[in-house]
């Protein structure tokens, strides 16, 4: 089992802020109510995203074309993760962020680390002349760019979530970045990539105030996820205007391969007794 990445302890990590520091903007869960961003997956799934959502008991997750991840309730039980292996089916990878609880022994862990959740904190968001809308048609330029340069999961529909903004050069995709998880008030920027031919010159900063503009003109909050250890990229966030809002966890684990009970008719499909969510 690997083990996580620590949380970076130098000066340059990101501080989070306080009931004495300044106030972080954007809508909350209201007094006693979860926040949408302590769970963020779920939120979507639960919200604006509920018509990507399949469900199973009290189990949702993204159709598996669309973006890997699966929300659980806060406090699984053991019924719970019985409905997550049915979902996936045996032997299947299932993918959680904001997520520290330990899954059932017999499960797998394959990849496991600390992360930090980035909210907007006065973002100087601003459109971008040079920046494309980038669609459907795109998405075979999209996934090599993302061979190429690694920012983690984007799949064949993944475009679908949201905005997603593009940089060409001689008319080839050399940088990108979007909109992924949508709780009610917030989105998610990811996808943020920029091919090694072209690093330096600040691409990157300017495609996150575009797609942050976007966002804000729409009345939300822009918010992002980072690893930990990834302080190069907390320094540019940072940068740019946003701040800690909180650390958090991602976690992958395999579902046994011999899980009882799982439903075969359904495993990977969404259909039969699997519940989408939305229309």
């Amino acid at each position: 089992m690997p083990e996580a990445t620590p949380l970076p302890t130098n000066p340059s990590a990101p501080r989070a802020a306080s009931s004495t520091g300044p106030r972080v903007p954007g809508p909350g869960g209201g007094p006693g109510a979860p926040h949408p961003l302590d769970n963020p997956a779920r939120a979507s799934l639960t919200g604006p995203h509920a018509h990507f959502a399949e469900r199973r008991g009290r189990v949702l997750r993204y159709r598996p074309d669309v973006t890997p991840w699966l929300a659980l309730p806060d406090l699984p039980d053991a019924r719970d993760w019985a409905d997550v292996a049915a979902l996936a089916g045996p032997g299947a990878s299932v993918t959680l962020t904001a997520f520290r609880e330990p899954p059932p022994a017999d499960w797998e862990i394959v990849f496991q680390a600390e992360g930090v959740q980035l909210v907007d904190a006065g973002v100087d968001a601003a459109p971008d002349p040079e920046a494309v809308l980038l669609g459907p048609d795109d998405v075979p330029e999209m996934l090599d760019l993302v061979a190429r340069t690694r920012p983690g999961p984007f799949l064949p529909r993944t475009v679908e979530l949201g905005t997603y903004l593009g940089i060409r050069r001689s008319g080839a995709l050399v940088a990108m970045a979007g909109e992924r998880l949508h709780p009610p008030g917030w989105t998610e920027i990811s996808g943020v990539c920029t091919d090694d031919s072209v690093r330096g010159q600040g691409l990157a900063s300017r495609l996150v105030r575009a797609v942050a503009h976007g966002i804000r003109e729409r009345g939300e909050t822009p918010f992002l996820h980072a690893a930990a250890s990834n302080t190069s990229a907390i320094r540019l966030y940072e940068a740019l205007g946003f701040t800690l809002r909180r650390r958090t966890a991602f976690l992958s684990a395999l579902v046994p391969a011999d899980t009882a009970g799982a439903d075969t008719r359904t495993q990977g499909r969404g259909t039969g007794s699997l519940e989408h969510v939305g229309s």
